[in-house]
């Protein structure tokens, strides 16, 4: 083989560097120590990458110009805005390049005291929910921990204003991707200053990993996808639940709250005619008796995908009501930004 084949091969063989988002002050302290750097420097980089939006090291003007050349190829981690999509309520929706060309979703959502942003997990989703777009396209693969932490970055910068809240309720099935679910937690709690108990990890249920997810003790809420009050429309509406029997869910959802002392939300989509009925506000009460939870119900955003409606506001309020009566804790999610493609993975699909 010829020097330059072998030149080739080396290039081709050499491991790309790990980006630095997701690391821990104590971590980049040690990564400039080891590159000849003091160890104040650390506090520096930390500062660049989580509050003053640092995209590449390039742009750190606190170090000298030589010593980021010398460490050119070592990435922070950010994606590119591939697509940005703006609401009439001031919704923002975007869609993200990664590194390796794959594009995720992620939402900013703006009140007058808060900005949640709606962080994906995976890019798909391998769960394939009847009614869900993302579900409908398919999973490709999970995502690294700075992958999700950039989400939260990206649209602080956007909005210009500090992120308060974190829903883990994009694209994925986060509990299928609990370690870097975990670092990211981690991370954004401990890094960019966002408190655990504003954040939100939704599940549509996966067996046992509720019960390994609790052993953790966050502080997060725990966002159970319902979606039926009974085991055969369930696994009607969400395939996995075929082989986890609502009751056993539920099981893990009581061990959560004991182990945690965290009471679980349980999210339901109201579709029209399917599970919106006044017998199944009953059975679901019946299901929740006694229960330390709070249920969100969430009329649905029709996608051309499926063929499920939107309930009429008669039959939300009844469902509500009944829900009230029994003493379950209810209350009403309208979704934000419907002209800006409601559903999750909808805009991923139109845009790509």
């Amino acid at each position: 083989m010829g020097s330059q084949d072998q030149i080739t091969t080396n290039t081709l063989d050499k491991p790309k560097p790990s980006p630095l988002l997701g690391l821990s002050l104590e971590e980049l302290t040690n990564w400039v120590v080891e590159r000849d750097q003091p160890a104040y420097r650390g506090k520096q980089l930390h500062d660049w990458i989580y509050h003053k939006g640092a995209r590449s090291l390039n742009d750190i003007s606190v170090f000298s110009k030589q010593w980021r050349s010398s460490v050119a190829d070592f990435p922070i981690g950010r994606s590119l805005i591939h697509f940005r999509s703006q609401a009439t309520d001031g919704t923002v929706k975007y869609l993200l390049k990664l590194a390796d060309g794959q594009i995720v979703e992620a939402v900013g959502i703006p009140t007058d005291k808060r900005l949640t942003v709606c962080v994906s997990t995976q890019v798909g989703c391998p769960m394939a929910c009847d009614f869900c777009a993302t579900g409908k396209g398919g999973f490709l693969r999970n995502l690294a921990a700075y992958e999700i932490i950039d989400q939260v970055l990206t649209v602080q910068a956007d909005f210009q204003r500090r992120v308060s809240h974190i829903v883990f309720m994009g694209m994925g099935e986060p509990l299928l991707n609990t370690d870097s679910v975990l670092k990211a937690i981690k991370s954004l709690n401990q890094d960019v200053g966002i408190g655990q108990r504003c954040m939100t990890v939704s599940t549509v249920g996966i067996r046992d990993r509720i019960r390994k997810f609790a052993q953790h003790q966050l502080q997060v809420t725990l966002a159970v996808s319902l979606h039926a009050s009974n085991q055969a429309l369930r696994a009607k509406l969400i395939p996995s639940a075929s082989n986890y029997p609502i009751q056993d869910l539920l099981t893990e959802c009581r061990e959560y709250v004991q182990v945690t002392g965290r009471r679980v939300s349980f999210e339901y989509i109201l579709l029209a005619g399917v599970n919106d009925l006044p017998e199944q506000a009953v059975e679901l009460a019946q299901l929740l008796r006694g229960f330390q939870c709070h249920v969100n119900l969430i009329p649905y955003n029709p996608i051309a995908e499926a063929e499920y409606k939107r309930p009429s506001s008669r039959a939300i309020q009844d469902f509500t009501s009944i829900l009230t009566q029994h003493q379950i804790a209810v209350s009403v999610r309208y979704s934000r930004g419907l002209d800006a493609n409601a559903a999750c993975g909808q805009l991923r699909t139109t845009q790509v």
